[in-house]
């Protein structure tokens, strides 16, 4: 899974391999844009279905399938 682009990540789905305070289900809401034009997006907000909670990460922690598994399982 490490083909991963970050373009097509708005509003793809994820499930916390390890979750924490019934924070199972996630889904991409924003691609944070790089301060300089041209530079490849580093940074997504990810949210919390169940809570609605949202957390900044950078999307390539997504290929970590000890932390994220692709989909809703």
């Amino acid at each position: 899974m490490s083909h991963l682009n970050p373009k097509k990540l708005l509003l793809s789905k994820w499930t916390a391999a390890k979750p924490e305070n019934k924070e199972k289900h996630f889904i991409v809401t924003q691609l944070i844009e790089p301060e300089t034009p041209g530079a490849p997006c580093e940074l997504i907000i990810i949210e919390a279905v169940h809570s609605g909670n949202s957390r900044t990460i950078p999307w390539k922690e997504l290929t970590d399938t000890t932390k994220w598994l692709q989909g809703w399982k």
